[in-house]
């Protein structure tokens, strides 16, 4: 088992900012899946992706366990973009940032595989990291489920105490911290949690906080 320090990063809203275009576009694309799968009108649709991303916090979860939706054909369908590098919303130095972390860094993300390839390439940090786990790998059990960390632990013969994890959901890092790891929070907001080892309004700052974790 490897003692080198490994960072696992989220993706989305953590190395860059889905908010502006990208998350609007996934959400009224489930919005509308949901709608032509289901059959249901587009109130109903909002209000069960909502609350399935709510209770799971991943609107594929509740899909699945519902309605025995396809996850590979939802995740397809619902991400899609004609011009995804347009939507990139990055910070300047991002690259740089992740140069100047010591040990290895990992992708653990809720987000397909073609799309978080994606956004690695179109910003130019894939070559940063030494693996991806993207919802397939994960064998759809997203976030905070616990199982999807444990898989990548075992996979990556990883100890807890070993990892920091680098996320804008706090939820995701109450699992993280429970098992043992460091935790970053990604958050411009104000508020404060005894999950979170390290708050950050922005990625870029995490460098300066190497001596907390």
């Amino acid at each position: 088992m490897t003692s080198q320090r490994t960072w696992l990063f989220d993706l989305d809203n953590t190395l860059h900012d889905a908010s502006p275009h990208i998350f609007p576009h996934i959400n009224r694309s489930m919005r509308e899946y949901i709608e032509r799968h289901l059959g249901v009108d587009e109130r109903e649709a909002t209000r069960i992706r909502q609350t399935y991303w709510d209770r799971y916090g991943a609107t594929l979860t509740g899909l699945m366990r519902h309605h025995g939706t396809d996850p590979r054909h939802f995740l397809r369908e619902t991400h899609r973009f004609d011009d995804l590098q347009r939507m990139l919303v990055c910070e300047r130095g991002l690259r740089a940032t992740l140069q100047r972390l010591p040990g290895r860094k990992i992708i653990f993300s809720n987000a397909p595989r073609h799309y978080t390839e994606a956004v690695l390439r179109l910003t130019g940090i894939r070559r940063e990291f030494a693996a991806v786990y993207s919802i397939e790998q994960l064998r759809f059990r997203p976030k905070p489920a616990v199982a999807g960390f444990l898989r990548i632990l075992r996979r990556e013969r990883l100890a807890a105490k070993q990892c920091v994890m680098v996320e804008d959901s706090l939820a995701n890092l109450v699992t993280a911290r429970k098992l043992g790891m460091k935790t970053v929070w990604v958050s411009a907001g104000l508020r404060r949690s005894t999950h979170a080892d390290v708050r950050l309004a922005r990625i870029t700052r995490l460098p300066a906080f190497l001596g907390r974790l």
